[in-house]
Order: structure tokens, then C-alpha cells, then sequence
């Protein structure tokens, strides 16, 4: 990994690169889940890059990992606002001209109202680079939220428990230099009576590149109901598996299954680095 930071409006954002640099490869942009981060993502980029041979970046929200807290509490929109915000800002400073999206739970949303949201807007994403963003050759959503199902919140609320009362504020704080702002973002927001209103089916059907979509068996933050969501709203090419033996992260949990569907989608993309 190349370790660094970025300088957007907000203030700093910790980076990682892997592999070739963006003039010299397109690139697998990963987008963390909602107490990740670039170390949280452990070997797979690393995996990514050298499977692909293309160039993988990741970085940390806001308020997670080595970046710059957040301010608190976050809105309801936060996702849309990472996507329609900062996440335009950081591919922009990055120099990335050819982009796969690879999003884990939060970061799965992130990346569909991201692809979506051109669209939505007139401007076509798929292989043209628009107002400095890179030519988005494909998506790939790992347990991505589309609703809120009620297990989701279940689950949410037992985390906190462990939070306050188990060993879960040790672990995280190894990967946040402000362990506070990361949980209480994700956990406050989600736990707010107001998120159950939280929707993104409307950017849906406006995404105009190959879509894969996976989501482990088991996960206890979603059921197979956001797969089911998604293929009956997009109208792009979607491929989705539920992965075996998997619970909310199956490129951790069944790293090479779910890496082999990863690099096997990426293979078949009709892109064109000249684009």
C-alpha cells in the first residue's frame, strides 16, 4: 500500500493506493461500510490489484480511520451527501479517470446514488468522463442498503450495547483516531426514528453501467429482500449472488468465492482506457 491524504473542502482524508496509479490503469474505488475504513478492508486491495492488474484507491470517510472527524450529529441525507459531495471532490483530486465502484454496506448505497445520481441529472456516466469525474465503467454493491428493514435496526441497536458496555470501543479504536465520531455517526443516524424513511430505489433505475451484486447468506443487517430491490428497479446488466457461509462481509469472511466474482465481473467489462 502507498499511504497518504487528500486535501478536500472539510478538511483531510486518509488514502491508500494499490497497484498501477490512474494514468496507467482504470481503478477499483472502494467505499468502506458505515464503521470502516482503509485498514478495514485488510488484504483486499491488495488482492484486488494483483488479480486485475488494475489500480485500487480507498479512502476514509469523514470521521473514520486517519481522517479529519465529522461534525455530529450527521444529517439523514449523509449518504447522499458523500455521493453527490465529497465523493465527486476526492475522485476529482485523485486524478481517477476510469472507476469500477466497489462499495461494503454504507458504501454500497454511497456508490448507487453516486452512479445514479448523473443520470438522474441528464448526464450520461457510462464510459464519458463528466465536470471532471472519471468515465464509470461498472458497480459492484457488497450488502448494500436500498431500505430499512426492521432485522437492520435490530441488529444496530444490540451493536450499540456492545458498544458502550462490551469490548467494541477497544476494537474500533485501533482502526479511528476519533473512535467516538465514527460510531456515534453511523450508530445515531441509523438508530433516529426519521431514517426509516430512508429510500434509494428513485437513482435505481438510472444507472447505466454493469452492475454486480453480492450479499452474504447470513448477514444479519439485510436479507436477500435489497437483491431482490435492486433487480426489480435498475435497468442496466446486473449479475447478483448470495454468497455461502458469509454474514454481512463476505470478502472478508469468504474472500475467495466473493474476490473470484469480483475479478470475473471486472474481466467481462467493455470498457476503453482511451475513452
Amino acid at each position: 500500500m502507498r499511504p497518504g491524504s487528500i486535501q478536500v473542502r472539510g478538511g483531510t482524508l486518509e488514502t491508500g493506493w494499490w497497484g498501477p496509479g490512474p494514468a496507467d490503469a482504470p481503478t477499483l474505488v472502494l467505499l468502506h461500510e458505515g464503521l470502516g475504513s482503509v485498514a478495514l478492508w485488510r488484504d483486499v486491495p491488495e488482492r484486488l490489484a494483483a488479480a486485475t492488474g488494475w489500480g485500487v484507491f480507498a479512502y476514509s470517510r469523514f470521521g473514520y480511520g486517519g481522517s479529519d472527524s465529522a461534525k455530529l450529529p450527521r444529517p439523514m441525507t449523509y449518504m447522499h451527501n458523500e455521493a453527490s459531495i465529497v465523493l465527486p471532490e476526492v475522485l476529482r483530486v485523485a486524478g481517477i479517470k476510469h472507476a469500477v465502484m466497489v462499495g461494503h454496506s454504507d458504501g454500497g448505497s454511497i456508490a448507487a446514488i453516486y452512479a445514479g445520481s448523473f443520470s438522474a441529472a441528464s448526464r450520461p456516466v457510462a464510459c464519458s468522463a463528466m465536470d471532471g469525474q472519471p468515465a464509470l465503467l461498472g458497480l459492484i454493491m457488497i450488502a448494500a442498503h436500498f431500505i430499512v428493514e426492521d432485522l437492520n435496526i435490530v441488529r444496530i441497536r444490540r451493536i450499540k450495547v456492545d458498544y458502550e458496555n462490551g469490548g467494541l470501543r477497544q476494537r474500533l479504536s485501533r482502526y479511528h483516531s476519533d473512535v467516538e465520531s465514527a460510531f456515534r455517526g453511523w450508530n445515531d443516524a441509523w438508530l433516529d426514528p426519521r431514517f426509516r424513511d430512508f429510500d434509494i430505489t428513485r437513482y435505481l433505475p438510472h444507472i447505466r453501467v454493469p452492475i454486480l451484486a453480492l450479499q452474504g447468506v447470513d448477514d444479519p443487517y439485510g436479507t436477500d429482500e435489497q437483491i431482490r430491490i435492486l433487480e426489480a428497479h435498475v435497468q442496466a446488466p446486473i449479475t447478483t449472488r448470495l454468497i455461502a457461509d458469509a454474514r454481512h462481509s463476505p470478502h472478508l469472511e469468504a474472500a475467495d468465492v466473493t474476490l473470484a466474482s469480483i475479478t470475473s465481473f471486472i474481466a467481462n467489462l467493455p470498457w476503453d482506457f482511451s475513452t
